[in-house]
């Protein structure tokens, strides 16, 4: 496997990238990917639509019959049925991007869409709820692990920290398979998220836990994708300030016999701050961060939850 680039790559809708590839033959340009997020990725674009040879522009197609295992097929002329190409493309695709560490969809798209797509019934109603798009499923099916997202609820300034997040967390995995799974380097990965853990979902903290306490003589070769699948899954469920509380006043713990009283008080004042939401989530992580940079610990050093993205991106701002 070779080694992860220096910026992850994420693979995107091609439209969002201001690529003319849709069926009116425009695009839907996103100012977040191009002028933000393209600074700290490298984004791999990518039409199925095109890719499986509809022309630009073409006519539209949309999913049609059960919601669960709709067709792809032409609004126009009913005979066009490109379910199974944009299903096998998505399986090519899926195996060959083996490389990237997460992927913005276009939603709504029959092709691209993750949730919520139009379904019809074979007399053109639409249908009560949704699908998702034939080459959405079929990828997602084969890389169940990799962080995921539409761009729209990327918007969503909690849902964009916290993909970017699992951006982030999967890239830094990949470079540990780079390295080799051992039992020593699957127990410092953890380490190092546990707090990132805590905050997403404390229940999968404590699982987590437990199944690399309970390791023993198991290949980590073999522990280690079960471990991953249940990680990416954990951060996949969104920190909330009660969560983040938490895990602020578990890294007061480690400055209890550093830092005076007063300074305890501001800390504790500016936690209580961002409980009510009168502050965002940066504002105690700074003072904190400034405390264990006067007072410094090896194992607070480590945590992935005090950086888990570049601070340039100021996701924390907004949450």
């Amino acid at each position: 496997m070779p080694l992860p680039p220096a910026k992850p790559k994420i693979a995107i809708s091609a439209c969002l990238m201001g690529f003319d590839v849709r069926y009116n033959g425009g695009h839907k340009a996103s100012r977040l990917c191009i002028q933000v997020l393209s600074d700290y990725f490298d984004f791999v674009p990518i039409c199925p639509e095109v890719a499986i040879g509809l022309g630009t522009p073409r006519q539209p197609i949309r999913l049609v019959g059960d919601a669960d295992a709709p067709q792809a097929v032409g609004t126009v002329d009913r005979e066009i049925n490109v379910t199974r190409p944009l299903a096998d493309y998505g399986r090519h695709m899926a195996a060959e991007l083996d490389d990237i560490c997460g992927y913005i969809f276009m939603q709504q798209s029959p092709s691209c869409g993750l949730e919520r797509v139009k379904v019809y019934h074979v007399n053109g109603a639409p249908q009560k709820g949704g699908g998702r798009g034939i080459y959405a499923q079929a990828f997602c099916a084969q890389q169940g692990d990799l962080p995921v997202e539409e761009d729209g609820r990327l918007n969503d300034p909690v849902l964009r920290e916290n993909f970017i997040t699992r951006v982030f967390a999967y890239s830094a995995w990949q470079q540990l398979l780079h390295e080799g799974l051992s039992r020593r380097g699957l127990t410092t990965f953890h380490s190092r998220y546990k707090y990132l853990l805590m905050a997403h979902n404390p229940v999968q903290y404590k699982t987590l836990g437990n199944l690399l306490g309970n390791m023993g003589q198991t290949d980590p070769k073999e522990l280690g994708p079960r471990y991953f699948s249940l990680l990416m899954a954990a951060l996949k469920q969104c920190a909330t300030r009660r969560t983040h509380t938490n895990v602020l006043q578990h890294l007061c713990g480690y400055l209890k016999k550093a830092i005076s009283a007063e300074d305890k008080k501001e800390v504790q004042n500016l936690i209580g701050q961002y409980r009510q939401g009168i502050v965002p989530l940066v504002v105690p992580l700074t003072l904190l961060k400034h405390h264990f940079r006067q007072h410094p610990d090896p194992y607070i050093d480590q945590q992935a939850y005090l950086q888990p993205h570049p601070e340039n991106l100021s996701l924390r701002n907004a949450i």
